[in-house]
């Protein structure tokens, strides 16, 4: 499928330009709303978003929901400078801004993983339409000069997997202000890590310091819950998973092609990468053939 194995070796390599600046790498993020968050330091899992229907609350609100939901991967919106390398992550922004308008029109409308899981969970409903979640990676300017407004006219939310390192701003990395910005606008922020190291290959120490320290960064800049991991280039195994999980996250977003399912293990979550030079009818295209593939059911009964 489009080169993937080659795809995924570029995504932890792309060297991009953030809105036509300079290229860099690397990834940064984005969570939601305007309400208050308060999180207890000595255990991450404790994490609380007040006043939101999308927080931890165990809470029933009413029937688990079961619709499938499939996760959208993006990368750069612009288009690729002269020489880039990987120019297949860099998605132009008539392109995304006329997948936006199909998927609309096609009945879709964007959630964030907070929100997928609270419905599949508690049963709080999701807004009207077939829900679908819009990723970003890498924290590129252009995610929040190009991407947000084109979401915004859809009043849709977005989330945003930041890697705390490794994309200065002045390579078109975001600002913290401009993170803080696509919070208030309703986005979710999860994170990568630091460094988008190989996590597999790590020692314990630095493992922890990848996943947990970063999720308490995210969490002490943008007082936000930071809820879910996304392992760097897709790369992980069971130790890096039971790191996960001990971090508090509520699961990890994969690499790996398919839809999403309420009975699905929620640390190995599928996404549908999406290359530059795919036309709106092409990106319905790519998410119906997924439909019907995912991983197999997992024995998860965590709530």
């Amino acid at each position: 499928m489009l080169g993937l194995a080659a795809v995924v070796i570029a995504a932890t390599a792309i060297i991009a330009t953030a809105g036509g600046s300079n290229p860099a790498s690397r990834k940064i993020a984005s969570p939601t709303s305007q309400a208050e968050h308060k999180r207890n330091t000595a255990n991450s899992s404790d994490t609380t978003v007040l006043n939101s229907s999308y927080s931890l609350s165990t809470k029933k609100v009413g029937p688990p929901g079961n619709k499938p939901v499939p996760i959208l991967m993006y990368h750069v919106i612009g288009k690729p400078p002269a020489g880039a390398p990987f120019p297949g992550l860099y998605v132009p922004a008539s392109e995304f801004a006329g997948q936006m308008s199909a998927l609309a029109k096609a009945g879709y409308h964007g959630v964030t993983q907070d929100q997928m899981w609270a419905n599949w969970k508690r049963g709080v409903p999701l807004p009207p339409g077939k829900p679908i979640v819009i990723t970003f990676d890498n924290g590129y300017k252009s995610q929040y000069a190009v991407a947000l407004p084109i979401l915004r006219k859809y009043h849709w939310p977005a989330v945003e997997n930041i890697q705390l390192t490794g994309l200065p701003p002045s390579q078109g990395g975001l600002l913290r202000k401009q993170t803080r910005a696509m919070v208030a606008a309703g986005w979710e922020l999860d994170t990568q890590g630091f460094s988008h190291a190989d996590l597999v290959k790590l020692t314990p120490q630095a493992l922890q310091h990848e996943v947990a320290d970063s999720r308490h960064r995210v969490q002490k800049l943008y007082k936000v819950p930071a809820n879910w991991f996304c392992y760097p280039s897709g790369h992980y195994n069971p130790t890096v998973i039971s790191a996960v999980k001990k971090a508090g996250y509520i699961g990890s977003t994969t690499t790996m092609p398919g839809w999403n399912r309420r009975n699905y293990d929620p640390y190995k979550l599928e996404r549908l990468r999406v290359l530059g030079g795919t036309t709106p009818n092409g990106l319905i295209n790519l998410i119906q053939s997924y439909k019907d593939h995912g991983s197999p059911p997992a024995s998860f009964s965590g709530g």
